[in-house]
Formats: structure tokens, C-alpha cells, sequence
């Protein structure tokens, strides 16, 4: 299976500047995962991170992970709208080599496990086949609360 934006976005409530995932590569239900996020200089967190030597910050990339992941979780188990998704624990993550303009960033999602509603999953992100960031990512789903 394969996603666009514009089905990326029937399923996430992220929006600019904080939608991080441009299209799904591939998803096998109750498996993985394969997500890309394009790197622009356009990017508003590059005014600050850093001038004259833009870097995509280290979280931006968990969390690009997390909304891939996000994806998965929604389709595979049928998640609706009326649920939002909450990051309940990220261990293990490093970060290999700076992510930067014009990069393709490719991530990688495998479930570890999913019980009592709780996804675990293993995450890692490349550019060019390089490895650049990894981190096991856990996250629930909550009904939205009105008000």
C-alpha cells in the first residue's frame, strides 16, 4: 500500500508547519512501515537551526518517525478521527549524521508490539541508504476531549 499527501492528510490532523511525512512508500498492516519526508530550505525551523548552516532538528525527525508510525497504527487497526494520538515513551534514540536541505528522508517503521491499545515500534531513518537517526517510539490513542 501506498499513500499520497492528500490521503497522508485524510488521516493525520497535522498541518504546516508540523505535517513531516510527504508520502508512504509502503505499508503492510500489523507489520511496517516506509515513510519520506523531502527536506526543503523552506522549512520554517531553518531560520533558526542554524543560519548559515541549516540542520533538521534531532526531534523533528523522532517526530517525523512518530507521524509515520501515526499513519500505520490509523490504517492497520482503522483508527477514526475522533481519536488523537499520544506519545507515551521514546527510548534508545541517536542521532548519526545531520539531515539538511534537499535531503530525502526515508523512515523506516517495524511493530515491535501492540498491546491494551499501546504501539511499540523500532524506527530508523536514512538518507542516501545512510543511517541517520534511530529510536524505539511508543504511542497510544485517546478520544479528543471537547472543550
Amino acid at each position: 500500500m501506498t499513500l499520497d499527501i492528500n490521503e497522508i492528510m485524510k488521516r493525520l490532523p497535522h498541518r504546516y508547519p508540523f505535517l513531516l511525512v510527504d508520502r508512504i512508500e509502503e505499508l503492510v498492516k500489523g507489520e511496517r512501515v516506509v515513510g519520506v519526508k523531502n527536506v526543503t530550505i523552506n522549512e520554517p525551523f531553518f531560520q533558526g537551526h542554524f543560519p548559515g548552516h541549516p540542520v533538521m532538528p534531532g526531534v523533528l525527525i523522532i517526530e517525523a518517525m512518530a507521524q509515520v508510525g501515526g499513519v500505520f497504527a490509523i490504517i492497520s487497526d482503522e483508527i477514526g478521527s475522533d481519536m488523537v494520538t499520544y506519545f507515551t515513551g521514546i527510548d534508545k534514540a541517536r542521532f548519526r549524521k545531520p539531515v539538511r536541505p534537499g535531503d530525502v528522508l526515508r523512515m523506516h517503521l517495524e511493530l515491535l508490539n501492540c498491546k491494551r491499545g499501546l504501539y511499540c515500534f523500532r524506527g530508523k531513518a536514512y538518507v542516501d541508504d545512510k543511517l541517520v537517526a534511530e529510536a524505539d517510539l511508543k504511542a497510544t490513542f485517546a478520544p479528543k476531549e471537547n472543550g
